[in-house]
């Protein structure tokens, strides 16, 4: 079966580094969603005179949130189609809550639920002290805002955030990242991804 691993969690938890150690260990395409549309979204932001930098506001709910995330769907769904293992690095909250938004997934990649693992690794942080201290520490423009607005922020995030979709729980695994990721860490989680 296919490999679709979903990396969740919020700012600062270490999705990105989770997901790359395990990236090692299998081949899949590797799609952050940062990465997918950071550049147009600054760009469109900057030239609507907001900060480029800025993930939090209502102009960017609005107006760009959504077509950051259903751009690196529809990448996904292409990979998928193409036989690929995916990785897939986002909070994805609202994604997460909807029941159908996976089964659109692997439908519109010509598959069904025999042809496609789904994974859901919810990378957490049970300290919030030493998740502010990861957001300082990765120096990023865009984690300005929760670093100004920390008290706000801590308050609207969900930490182990809602799973509706249509997956056994044995396929959901929250994982706390704090401390060191040793090799047993990651080996663990590989084994939980391989695990039909």
């Amino acid at each position: 079966m296919q490999k679709l691993v979903f990396f969740v969690g919020v700012a600062g938890t270490g999705k990105t580094t989770v997901a790359k150690k395990l990236a090692v260990r299998m081949p899949a395409a590797f799609l952050d969603r940062d990465t997918v549309g950071g550049r147009f979204v600054e760009k469109f932001l900057e030239s609507n005179g907001h900060d480029p930098n800025d993930r939090d506001s209502s102009f960017y709910k609005e107006n760009l949130r959504d077509l950051e995330y259903d751009t690196t769907k529809d990448i996904c769904i292409e990979n998928l189609n193409a036989g690929q293992n995916v990785f897939m690095i986002s909070p994805f909250t609202a994604e997460l809550k909807n029941r159908e938004w996976i089964e659109e997934v692997i439908t519109s990649a010509g598959l069904t639920k025999k042809d496609v693992d789904v994974k859901v690794i919810v990378v957490a942080l049970q300290d919030m002290d030493l998740q502010k201290e990861r957001i300082i520490d990765r120096r990023t423009e865009r984690d300005q805002w929760k670093l100004d607005h920390w008290d706000d922020f801590k308050k609207r995030v969900e930490f182990v955030p809602e799973v509706n979709w249509d997956i056994p729980q044995a396929s959901i695994k929250v994982f706390d990242n704090s401390g060191d990721l040793t090799e047993e860490k990651v080996e663990d989680l590989y084994q939980f991804i391989v695990r039909e």
